[in-house]
This record gives structure tokens, sequence and C-alpha cells, in this order.
């Protein structure tokens, strides 16, 4: 199973967004592209991932939905603002809640996110543009890799987890969060990872 981590300090953190206007909804827009380049392939839906997002628009941040490959979970591109909207709609306070199949909710930091999948032994990549080149680095099965949004990652959180994360570049130019996705999701396509 692969894992990704992305984090929005703009995304909002309740339902109450329009679906005509994603970039005023915090950005709504990069997270739905982060979906798709997750998940969807031509014709087919990856069966190894599960995606991360942690939320810290307003009005209540931190959120945490985590969506998992579920067999049950039929979703299309068309419906993911959708979605996201019903997820963040259902959240119940103190709790960690399976509102669709393979997709939860709830109030977690992005620090606690990552420490988490740490101490689930899990090998953790942070995409950087300075940091080695992906195809010379050893990836095991079940890694994380954490991508943040228009605006990068919190530096406060990053420099905390210096210790426990690896950073890795895609390539000498600035990608979008999805196209990164791709490239990651490429990368251990053609490593049988």
């Amino acid at each position: 199973m692969r894992h990704f981590v992305y984090f929005s300090s703009k995304a909002r953190t309740s339902g109450n967004f329009p679906l005509d206007n994603l970039m005023k909804a915090g950005r709504m827009d990069i997270a739905i592209h982060v979906i798709i380049a997750a998940f969807f392939l031509s014709h087919d839906f990856r069966k190894d991932v599960s995606l991360h997002l942690i939320f810290y628009g307003p009005p209540n941040p931190p959120r945490h939905i985590e969506i998992q490959t579920n067999s049950k979970l039929d979703i299309n591109k068309k419906d993911i603002a959708g979605l996201i909207k019903k997820i963040l709609y259902k959240y119940k306070e103190g709790r960690k809640e399976e509102i669709f199949p393979g997709c939860f909710i709830e109030k977690k930091s992005f620090l606690n996110v990552i420490e988490e999948l740490y101490e689930q032994g899990k090998e953790i990549f942070v995409l950087d543009k300075k940091g080695e080149n992906i195809r010379n680095v050893k990836i095991p099965d079940n890694s994380v890799f954490i991508i943040g949004d228009h605006e990068g990652l919190p530096k406060k959180e990053l420099k905390r987890l210096k210790k426990i994360t690896v950073p890795v570049s895609v390539g000498p130019k600035m990608y979008f969060a999805s196209q990164t996705i791709v490239i990651v999701n490429n990368e251990l396509d053609r490593r049988g990872v």
C-alpha cells in the first residue's frame, strides 16, 4: 500500500463551500486534482493507495480525511467535490468516523498524522525540490509521501519532522501537487512497489 499525505493550509474544514467556485473554497480544486491523481487510471482505479488530506482552512481546523482504496466506494471524477463536501458535513466531534466505505474524517493535526504513520513503521518521504532524486532512493513497500499545496508545507512542523523524513525530489522543476503524485505513482509502478 502506498500512502500520500496532502497538506492544505487553506482548504475549508466544513462542508459549506460552493461547488461552483472551488478556488474560493480554500483551493479545494487542488485537493480534487490530488484525489484524481492518487486513485484514477485510464479506465481503472488504483487498488493500492491510501490518501490523507489534511485541511487547515476555516472555520474549524484541522481536519484529517483519509480515503482508502475500497471496492465498495463508488466514485467518479465528477463527484469528488460533492464527496469531500459530504465527508466534511458528517464530521462528529471527538471521534474518527467512517462516512463512506474507506472514507474517514477526524480532527487530527498534520504532525500527529505523520507521527502516527511513522509509529506504524512506514518510511516517510517529503517531496522537496532540493531533496535527493527519487530515482536514486530506495523506496520500500508501504511508504508515505508528503506533498504540500501551492503554499507548501508548514515550516514549523517540518523542522520537528526532520529526523523521521527523507527529502526527495521528482525533478528540477516545481510541479503541481497532483502532478507530483502522478510522477511518484509512475515511479512506484515502474519499480513494482
